[in-house]
């Protein structure tokens, strides 16, 4: 089997509290009480907890949480059809705006999840102690990187690492994004240890040992602890670990190369199931994600919701390769007006860009085909199955090439960053860069490296650059970002009227 398949017990998995002996109890419910028993149950439990990273609404690498995590960067633009998207993008979102609050509900939900994994586990019979500790670092593993994504996104965050056992539990304070980080760091730092190093094809989607150590190094670069993310992120490179870059740097944004060697954990999405992908968590949800059918042009049957700035467009040929191309990245991620230029079977001449920019997103796209109105199986669902990949093994080494250049060692980024260059077909590096000038070229690699993969305004975030680089940018709506206030989303409205524990963040 090609991917996780996603197994929905919302049902069971948002039920918490026993009811009062007292009261009659219908044989035929599933309830926490009744329903762990087999390894089964566990893990219909752990695919229905990762599922919701794909969650439409909510997910992280659903369609919103995509176009959330992409949307306020320097590279990226969401136009005002959907209005609180485009709000998010041009930094007049408010405390109410349904995209962030939505990634805050679902990834409070899967720590929800996690949790009810790690407690009723105990309850299951027949699981061997090694089983058993494996599944526990997978649920581990889900909480600490829903942890990661509150706190990247919203900064001093609510810690919920039991399952609250009254009403009065559910009313928790923010804690300070250093706990949280602390915590985020202990769930990676536990997951490594019991996760395996692969699974059989029928389990791929599933988190390995590898993808903790990828988070927990990456969790160290947003601490600052440069020597234990280099430690960490190192072991990645050397056996028994095989990750490497894929020769084409576009094979990795195509369904034929989904879980690839180069990919550390990546969202599995496959069009089977329902037919609607936005029906939530029942029978008739499909899936798939519309996000490639959302992204094409009107031309291709797309709904056009997102352009690339013209700044990604610009960053992408201050340099050519050794044969005086353009990077190889470029024709992966963009479409625009070269000779032999095609997209969905047409050529750009059949193309009008709105808005003045140049270039179209084509990486994640299905732009083999001739349109997007049919999904991936044929149907007319507008579902494709490429998957999201939350990590990559470039990633890694311009990670690396990060931690050693702030530890006041550029010469030995080199390594790392001739991996990437030379993938591009880009002439040797510069010998001899200092620290300064090395940290100009790694920013310069992680913005072409990972355009629309959601990584641009929280690496910016964390250098510090934001307001400079959006105001230095023909991003709309640059010039109502407030620095620091749009550095962090608003806790959602709703969390600040339904719990009393909760103070909203500074300046909003």
């Amino acid at each position: 089997m090609k991917k996780l398949q996603y197994l929905l017990l919302a049902g069971v998995l948002l039920a918490s509290c026993s009811k009062s002996s007292l009261e009659l109890t219908n044989p035929n419910q599933i309830t926490t009480d009744t329903y762990w028993k087999t390894e089964d149950d566990v893990k219909s439990a752990l695919a229905a907890t990762y599922g919701l990273f794909k969650n439409v609404d909510g997910g992280y690498w659903g369609v919103r949480g995509v176009e959330l995590s992409n949307g306020r960067g320097d590279d990226f633009f969401i136009r005002n059809d959907v209005s609180y998207l485009y709000q998010l993008s041009t930094f007049t979102n408010t405390p109410d705006n349904a995209a962030s609050t939505n990634v805050w509900n679902v990834a409070y939900r899967a720590i929800f999840r996690a949790n009810q994994i790690m407690v009723n586990i105990e309850k299951v019979s027949g699981l061997t102690d090694e089983a058993k500790k494996a599944y526990i670092a997978e649920a581990k593993f889900i909480r600490g990187l829903n942890e990661y994504i509150l706190v990247v996104n919203f900064g001093d965050v609510p810690l919920r690492t039991t399952i609250p056992a009254s009403t009065a539990e559910y009313f928790v304070a923010k804690s300070p994004a250093t706990d949280v980080w602390a915590q985020v760091i202990k769930d990676f730092t536990e997951a490594a240890a019991d996760l395996p190093l692969t699974y059989d094809d029928s389990n791929k989607g599933r988190a390995t040992k590898g993808a903790a150590l990828g988070f927990l190094g990456k969790s160290y670069v947003y601490t600052k602890d440069w020597a234990n993310a280099e430690s960490t992120l190192k072991q990645l490179t050397a056996a028994p670990y095989t990750y490497q870059l894929l020769a084409n740097y576009g094979d990795n944004f195509t369904a034929a190369n989904d879980n690839n060697a180069e990919s550390l954990f990546e969202i599995q999405v496959q069009d089977v199931g329902g037919t609607n992908p936005w029906a939530g968590e029942n029978a008739n949800e499909g899936l798939g994600v519309t996000t490639a059918q959302e992204f094409a042009p009107s031309e291709a049957s797309g709904w056009f919701e997102v352009a690339p700035t013209d700044k990604l467009f610009n960053e992408f040929q201050n340099e050519k390769t050794t044969a005086g191309d353009f990077d190889p990245r470029m024709y992966a991620t963009l479409f625009w007006d070269y000779p032999g230029a095609t997209f969905y079977q047409k050529p750009f001449s059949a193309y009008t860009l709105p808005f003045g920019f140049k270039s179209y997103y084509k990486k994640y796209q299905n732009y083999n085909q001739a349109n997007e109105l049919t999904g991936s199986s044929g149907a007319s669902d507008n579902q494709s199955d490429i998957n999201e990949k939350a990590m990559r093994y470039a990633d890694v080494l311009l990670l690396l090439a990060e931690t050693v250049t702030m530890q006041g060692r550029p010469a030995d980024a080199y390594t790392y960053l001739t991996a990437i260059r030379n993938r591009a077909g880009l002439p040797a590096l510069a010998a001899g860069l200092d620290q300064t000038a090395m940290m100009k070229e790694i920013r310069h690699q992680r913005f072409l490296e990972f355009a629309r993969e959601g990584q641009r305004f929280y690496d910016l975030q964390r250098w510090g650059l934001l307001k400079d680089e959006i105001a230095n940018s023909d991003k709309v709506g640059k010039l109502y970002f407030v620095s620091p206030k749009h550095e962090l989303f608003p806790i959602p409205q709703d969390e600040i009227n339904s719990n009393p524990e909760m103070v909203q963040n500074s300046n909003w």
